[in-house]
């Protein structure tokens, strides 16, 4: 499916329910070509960098100092 940037901006929803349902949209831009509206898996590979345990659950102090911004 093709449409301008008008109809992806008054259709927004309805075209995020399409990509979630596996879609391919691209969104024409005048001028410029067209905005690929399929993400691209594997293109930041190598370039994020994860500290050692991230990966484990916030404790509940963690996250309150998260949300008041410490």
């Amino acid at each position: 499916m093709t449409v301008s940037i008008h109809e992806a901006k008054t259709q927004l929803s309805k075209l995020l329910d399409l990509l979630e349902r596996g879609e391919d949209i691209v969104i024409r831009s005048p001028g410029t070509g067209e905005i690929r509206g399929q993400p691209q898996f594997g293109t930041m590979l190598g370039e994020i960098e994860w500290q050692e345990g991230r990966e484990k659950p916030m404790t509940p102090e963690e996250t309150d100092a998260f949300w008041e911004g410490r």
